[in-house]
């Protein structure tokens, strides 16, 4: 591609579409490969997660590159794999068919396992899981930090499972809207409701911190409220009381920070910000962060000295419009980048004085 030499490149040039951020698609010199996994079969209710990935990437040559936060960020190199040319088309052709199962399911049938549909959901969702958890190790043997794009929430499960035979133990930092902590939800063991759930499963996971909870149901709030040592539930109704009563923003990063352990993934719902920064997501829910509060609590996140092993950014459906692939192309550049602090690679400004 022209232009796309790293000795040449110019992070003050024209962005060029086709690469992430406009950037050198190199992966033996990225600090970071992000896998593109565009999945969505078992959404429950507005469809468009699995072209997310495209829309990102399409909208992403349009950042300008530079922060005032960190020193040259471009430079640590971030590149999108696709994990399988195949799996879009997969996923559509099996979305037709859950989509009937789970009509039926909102007209008062009872769920059933043994569907056809939701039987090859399940089966095709473990073989490129086991793929995605093999194509996770593989990169994180040559050294690179690995994030994911999804598609549905259900999309990180291979990627969680990678790290825990490599990192030891760890906890998820989780910024969503929903729990995610029902099992096997309408039947779907990888349904995008069930992702806490199923990485939970796994004991390297040792703690789950939770922020801007504000829809699940009441065996999700049992769970929680049953396992207060490895589930840490910031609920958005809690932090909006904490801001009606002054209490800052800092203060309450602080609190969410230091209840995770050393090493922490994070995972990134994007219905988990205000939806007006994302309409198009599949299920959005009145309330949620800032885009800039987000933001600030990543960056907390790796300046209290916490290492940052992975992440997904997930659930961003571009609809009619490029809005939410902006937002959501912003939100991976400041993961990639703060992971990159994290490794080493990135120097950021320690402060920013007015």
């Amino acid at each position: 591609m022209p232009g796309m030499d790293a000795s040449t490149f110019d992070p003050n040039g024209v962005g060029v579409k086709g690469t992430l951020f406009g950037l050198p698609e190199d992966a033996s010199n990225a600090s970071v490969v992000v896998l593109s996994v565009p999945w969505e079969v078992t959404v429950s209710y507005g469809a468009g997660t699995a072209m997310g990935p495209a829309a990102i990437l399409e909208a992403s040559s349009q950042l300008d590159l530079a922060d005032p936060e960190l020193t040259a960020p471009w430079q640590a190199g971030y590149v999108l794999k696709e994990l399988d040319p195949s799996l879009l088309a997969t996923s559509n052709r099996l979305r037709e068919q859950t989509a009937t199962y789970i009509e039926a399911l909102e007209t008062g049938h009872a769920p059933d396992p043994g569907n056809p549909a939701v039987v090859e959901a399940n089966e095709t969702a473990e073989r490129w899981t086991a793929q995605l958890r093999t194509e996770v190790l593989t990169q994180l043997s040559a050294g690179r930090r690995v994030g994911l794009l999804g598609g549905d929430h259900s999309c990180p499960l291979g990627l969680v499972q990678a790290l825990a035979e490599q990192e030891g133990t760890f906890g998820i930092l989780q910024i969503d809207a929903h729990a995610d902590l029902r099992p096997a939800y309408e039947g779907f063991e990888y349904s995008h409701a069930s992702i806490m759930w199923n990485v939970l499963k796994l004991p390297a996971v040792t703690k789950l911190v939770q922020v801007g909870i504000r829809d699940l149901c009441q065996q999700e709030l049992d769970d929680i409220r049953s396992q207060p040592e490895r589930i840490r539930t910031f609920f958005d109704a809690q932090l909006k009381d904490a801001q009606h009563r002054g209490e800052p923003w800092s203060e309450t990063m602080r609190q969410i920070v230091e209840a995770l352990p050393e090493k922490v993934y994070i995972s990134f719902d994007i219905d988990g910000l205000d939806p007006k920064l994302c309409p198009n997501t599949g299920t959005p829910v009145p309330g949620g962060l800032e885009f800039d509060q987000a933001l600030a609590l990543i960056r907390e996140v790796v300046r209290s000295g916490r290492q940052l092993i992975g992440f997904d950014l997930v659930e961003v459906s571009p609809g009619t419009s490029e809005w939410d692939a902006n937002v959501g192309a912003r939100l991976l550049y400041k993961l990639c980048c703060w992971s990159a602090v994290s490794q080493g690679k990135i120097t950021p400004v320690e402060t920013l004085d007015l």
